[in-house]
């Protein structure tokens, strides 16, 4: 999926002009990265509240056009109010095509309910993170990664490692192999296994 946005440079700066931009239904924004200076923007409120919804946008390249100017971004971070559908400030960076960049993207879980640890053990999935950290071309970025739980047992796991990464895409590994998905045993069936375990046999 490919997202456009329309911007226009600021240059005002501070919370007054901000609260003027807000009552005129635009977003204070900024963009920075690359060789060129940091630039001040605002954006329209309705389109990028509406953005901010879909999964896709905050793992794509994105298109920014500043004053009609192109160029190719990843949304950074994003501040909303604590309970209003108010978008506050936006921050952008510029990605090159021939620099590799770091994104979290989604994790898709599929056929949990084929899973032999759902379906014949009774189990429960539970998934550890919903979301990871790869790096590559900004034109390799994936919109998600997939996992696929069709042949996960009871009380097993499936760790970053077992991930299948598209071309070009690699995880960021920040110390062990973290588990991504589990599914957890039964409360009884756990505690019968351990009784098992733990009986001794007749004299």
């Amino acid at each position: 999926m490919k997202f456009q946005i329309e911007a226009n440079k600021r240059t005002l700066q501070g919370s007054g002009a901000s609260r003027r931009l807000r009552r005129a239904n635009r977003v204070p924004a900024i963009v920075y990265g690359g060789a060129a200076a940091p630039e001040l923007i605002d954006i329209d409120h309705n389109e990028i509240l509406l953005n901010l919804r879909k999964e896709a946008f905050h793992s794509s390249v994105l298109t920014l056009k500043i004053d009609g100017v192109a160029q190719s971004v990843v949304l950074r971070d994003s501040q909303s109010h604590p309970w209003k559908p108010l978008v506050l400030h936006c921050d952008f960076q510029r990605v090159d095509a021939t620099h590799a960049i770091h994104q979290r993207i989604p994790l898709h879980f599929v056929n949990d309910e084929l899973a032999p640890g759902v379906k014949i053990g009774g189990g429960s999935v539970a998934h550890i993170i919903n979301d990871i950290e790869v790096t590559c071309l900004p034109q390799d970025l994936p919109a998600y990664i997939e996992v696929d739980l069709q042949n996960l047992e009871a009380g097993h796991s499936i760790h970053v490692s077992e991930l299948v990464f598209p071309a070009g895409v690699s995880p960021v590994v920040h110390g062990d192999d973290q588990v991504v998905v589990t599914i957890m045993v039964k409360r009884a069936d756990a505690d019968e296994d351990a009784a098992a375990e733990g009986a001794t046999p007749a004299a």
